[in-house]
């Protein structure tokens, strides 16, 4: 069976994250995408070298791709971009703001020459405002976004463990890609998107921003959740930590039944709505630690599931590595095949194939 995006032509002009996430997802689907990089190379294929010596994060964002070096600045490679352009159905660019105008490549001219071109740029900031220049990374978007303040524990904030800003502004350039190709498929007229790391992140925090804007500004609890309890991480008696999420008022009596063993607290006032319990969190979360505290995890966990409260184990990567739930895909790169997380949808009648991760195609120009 055909995959989705078959005979689809995509240019990439992109380098680090986010935009090879979104084509990356376009090449999974069937697209061809062709990913043009500096002279030197994507700056992301020296990021570290775990992947069979090579770059995790190059690995990961641009199998199913060809790839080839290209000196947008010389004539010939801008002739070079000009004729794959002339056979594309969509550019995805991540270069400085104004950077592609100054090549002989502005979003008018491009509209002009290409009108069923769609063009996705994402950015730091967007193509305006005063900080519309300034060089953007993912942490520096967590940070001047506030995501940093609302992570953490009490003392200080923390960067979130992964490039949340990136993959987040990548997925959104993706859908938005998608949206473009079936308003394409509707009207035959191309698009010019804007994706900045900024926008995504500031629609991400809608939840802590309207919290704070009404008077409920929101602090670092660390793996523990602002505004229900019981929901954070506690130890059994072996130590092994386990984290619980407690959602209505429902599941907290049947959690004071069936672990507690103090059915009456299901309806002790202080305790009996989670407005009461986040009032009263220390209180609440003092009572299920002694819970915790009398069992061993393993019994812990069958007390938990028999009162069918939901938990998760606290895992780090060995637990992730070995976990029961985790699909993989193996997918072949210039020093051989690498093994890593599958993509998260599952197509019931298709099965897909993932292409390898390519070298750097040295070109002239």
């Amino acid at each position: 069976m055909a995959l989705p995006l078959e005979g689809l032509k995509v240019v990439a002009i992109e380098q680090a994250v986010a935009a090879p996430f979104a084509t990356s997802r376009l090449a999974d689907a069937g697209a061809e995408v062709i990913k043009i990089e500096r002279p030197e190379g994507d700056f992301a294929r020296g990021y570290d070298d775990v992947a069979a010596g090579q770059s995790s994060y190059f690995v990961w964002l641009n199998r199913g791709k060809t790839s080839t070096a290209l000196d947008l600045t010389s004539p010939e490679g801008k002739a070079e971009l000009e004729r794959l352009l002339g056979e594309a159905d969509v550019l995805v660019q991540n270069l400085k703001r104004g950077a592609l105008a100054r090549l002989g490549f502005s979003f008018e001219r491009l509209q002009e020459a290409f009108p069923r071109l769609i063009t996705c740029s994402i950015s730091g900031y967007g193509e305006g405002g005063p900080m519309a220049d300034r060089k953007a990374y993912d942490l520096l978007i967590q940070a001047e976004s506030g995501l940093c303040s609302i992570t953490g524990g009490p003392t200080e904030p923390a960067r979130v463990g992964l490039s949340i800003v990136d993959i987040a502004t990548g997925a959104t350039a993706h859908s938005a890609i998608l949206e473009a190709l079936i308003r394409r498929g509707i009207t035959g007229s191309g698009a010019n998107i804007s994706v900045s790391m900024f926008d995504v992140m500031a629609d991400w925090l809608t939840v802590p921003l309207l919290n704070h804007e009404g008077g409920k500004s929101p602090k670092r609890v660390g793996m523990a959740h602002p505004s229900i309890a019981p929901y954070g991480v506690f130890s059994a008696r072996d130590e092994r930590q386990i984290l619980i999420s407690v959602q209505s008022d429902r599941e907290w009596r049947a959690l004071c039944s069936g672990f507690l063993g103090q059915p009456e607290l299901g309806s002790d006032p202080r305790f009996a709505t989670n407005v009461d319990r986040v009032a009263n969190r220390a209180e609440t979360d003092a009572l299920v630690a002694e819970g915790f505290a009398r069992r061993d995890s393993d019994a812990a966990i069958d007390a938990l599931l028999q009162a069918n409260v939901a938990l998760a184990t606290v895992n780090d990567m060995a637990g992730l590595s070995a976990h029961p739930h985790l699909r993989r895909i193996t997918v072949e790169t210039p020093m051989g095949p690498v093994a890593y997380p599958a993509p998260a949808p599952l197509w019931q009648d298709e099965a897909r194939d993932y292409g390898p991760v390519p070298a750097l195609e040295k070109r002239e120009g």
